[in-house]
């Protein structure tokens, strides 16, 4: 079994900035790609970001230039540093991670969200 844990969301004015931290634990071989979803109220959920293993990022284009995902291995953790927020970028964001678990099973985990709101 493996969860992952978001934190950091919350209230920011436009133009602040928030960091969003998501740690993985449990039964672990290793894991793979890690992203940042998001979901706006009545809106599809959207890809924001990824990052390989080896560091390698993607964005969406609407995120290129405010956000930065990052990760640290040793911790199985991934961060988004969001800056110039934006009131459109109110949405519950997900953690997402494809891990190989101890038992050689890959499968693809979800965090259970973390709500951030930018206020004009």
């Amino acid at each position: 079994q493996v969860q992952l844990v978001e934190s950091g969301g919350g209230l920011v004015q436009a133009g602040g900035s928030l960091r969003l931290s998501c740690a993985a634990s449990g039964s672990i071989f290793r894991v793979y790609v890690m992203a940042w979803y998001r979901q706006a109220p009545g809106k599809q959920r959207e890809l924001v970001a990824t990052i390989t293993s080896i560091g390698s990022t993607n964005y969406v284009d609407s995120v290129k230039g405010r956000f930065t995902i990052s990760r640290d291995n040793s911790k199985n953790a991934v961060d988004l540093q969001m800056n110039s927020l934006k009131p459109e970028d109110t949405a519950v964001y997900y953690c997402n991670a494809e891990v190989r678990t101890k038992d050689y099973y890959s499968m693809n985990y979800w965090g259970k969200g973390t709500l951030v709101t930018v206020s004009s």
